[in-house]
C-alpha cells in the first residue's frame, strides 16, 4: 500500500478549494480560477487546519484586433501579464456531515498585473476614446471563502462544493486592469478521484458553473460559466509523481446589463503538464506541484500560458491521514 502516496494527495486537494481570477466575459474574465483543480480534485484532507498557497503565472493576448469589454470601454488588440498569490486557509470539521467530511475555506489573493490595448473605445456608458494604453497595478483582489463535502469509498473519492466572490477588494472603476471583480459570484462544483495506491495511479476531473452578479461600477453582468478539469497523473514512488492536465471552458449564456455592448460569449480549452514532489521539514508533509497549461481554440478571451506553483502543508491534523491507504 503507498501510504505517503494517499498522504501527500490529501495535502494537495486543499487545491480543489482554491478560487479564482481567470480570463471571459467581463474584461475577457470570469472569478474562477481555471486550472486550480486537477490531480486529487476529488479528495478533501481529513480533519484538521491547513495552508496552501498558489502563484499564478498568465501571459495571454486576445489578438486580431477583437474587442474586450473592460472598465465600462471597449479595448481592442489586448494583451494581458499577471503574476498572482492565493493563498488559502482551509479547515476541515472533525464531526461527520452527511456521512462525509465537511471543509471550510478562505482565500484573499493579490498580485501584479498589467494590461496592454492598442485603442480603447467608449462603451455603452459613456467614457473616453483613447489610443494605446497600458495599465499596471500591483494590489489585493476581492477574497473568496468556500464550502466543500468530501466522501470516500475505496478508490473512489468525490466532493462537491461552492466558492463565493466578496466584492471588496481594491477595485478602480474606468480601468483596464484590476485583479477584484467588483460584483458577488458563486462557482457549484463537483469533483471524482479514482486513485489506486497499488499502482500509484490517479484520475481525477471536476466539472462546474459559475453564476455572477452585476458589476454596479459598469452595469455589466457577466453571463454564466462552464467548466471542466482534468488530471491522469502517475505516481512513480512516495515523492515523485507526473502527468498530463487540461480543461475546457464555455460561457453559457451572454453578458447583459446596460453596460453590456454584446454577449461576448467566451470560450477556451488548455492542455498541458504537472510534477509533484513531497518532502519533510521536521515531521511536517510538505507537498509541492508546478502546472503549466497552454490554451488553444479561444473565443472572446485571451488565450495564452499559464504556470502553477503550488505549496500546500498541514498546520495541524486532528486525525490520522488514512485515505487511499486500505
Amino acid at each position: 500500500m503507498i501510504w505517503n502516496v494517499g498522504r501527500r494527495l490529501t495535502m494537495i486537494a486543499a487545491v480543489a478549494l482554491l478560487p479564482n481570477l481567470a480570463f471571459a466575459a467581463e474584461r475577457g474574465a470570469g472569478f474562477y480560477l481555471l486550472g486550480s483543480k486537477g490531480p486529487a480534485a476529488g479528495i478533501l484532507p481529513p480533519p484538521g487546519v491547513f495552508f496552501q498557497n498558489d502563484i499564478w503565472i498568465y501571459n495571454g493576448n486576445l489578438g486580431g484586433g477583437k474587442q474586450l469589454p473592460t472598465g465600462g470601454r471597449i479595448a481592442v488588440g489586448v494583451e494581458g501579464k499577471a503574476v498572482l498569490a492565493a493563498p488559502t486557509v482551509l479547515w476541515v470539521l472533525p464531526e461527520e456531515v452527511l456521512g462525509g467530511r465537511l471543509g471550510f475555506g478562505a482565500t484573499v489573493p493579490f498580485g501584479w498585473m498589467e494590461t496592454d490595448a492598442d485603442l480603447t473605445l467608449a462603451g455603452p456608458r459613456g467614457g473616453t476614446a483613447s489610443g494605446s494604453i497600458t495599465d499596471t497595478i500591483f494590489t489585493i483582489g476581492d477574497p473568496v471563502v468556500s464550502g466543500t463535502l468530501g466522501w470516500d469509498a475505496g478508490n473512489f473519492h468525490w466532493t462537491t462544493g461552492v466558492l463565493v466572490n466578496v466584492p471588496i477588494g481594491d477595485y478602480q472603476d474606468g480601468e483596464i486592469s484590476n485583479l477584484a471583480f467588483h460584483h458577488w459570484g458563486a462557482d457549484i462544483s463537483a469533483a471524482v478521484t479514482w486513485l489506486d495506491p497499488t499502482i500509484g495511479l490517479d484520475l481525477s476531473a471536476a466539472v462546474g458553473m459559475t453564476f455572477n452578479a452585476e458589476n454596479p461600477a459598469t452595469d455589466y453582468r457577466t453571463g454564466n460559466e462552464f467548466h471542466v478539469e482534468w488530471a491522469a497523473v502517475q505516481h512513480f514512488n512516495e515523492q515523485f509523481d507526473a502527468g498530463l492536465i487540461g480543461y475546457y471552458y464555455d460561457q453559457v449564456s451572454g453578458d447583459s446589463g446596460a453596460g453590456a455592448s454584446g454577449d461576448f460569449k467566451g470560450r477556451v480549452a488548455a492542455i498541458g503538464a504537472t510534477i509533484g514532489w513531497t518532502f519533510k521539514a521536521g515531521e511536517v508533509p510538505i507537498s509541492t506541484r508546478i502546472k503549466y497549461f497552454h490554451e488553444f481554440a479561444a473565443e472572446n478571451r485571451a488565450e495564452g500560458d499559464a504556470v502553477y506553483l503550488t505549496i500546500s502543508m498541514p498546520l495541524s491534523i486532528t486525525k490520522p491521514m488514512n485515505i487511499a491507504a486500505q
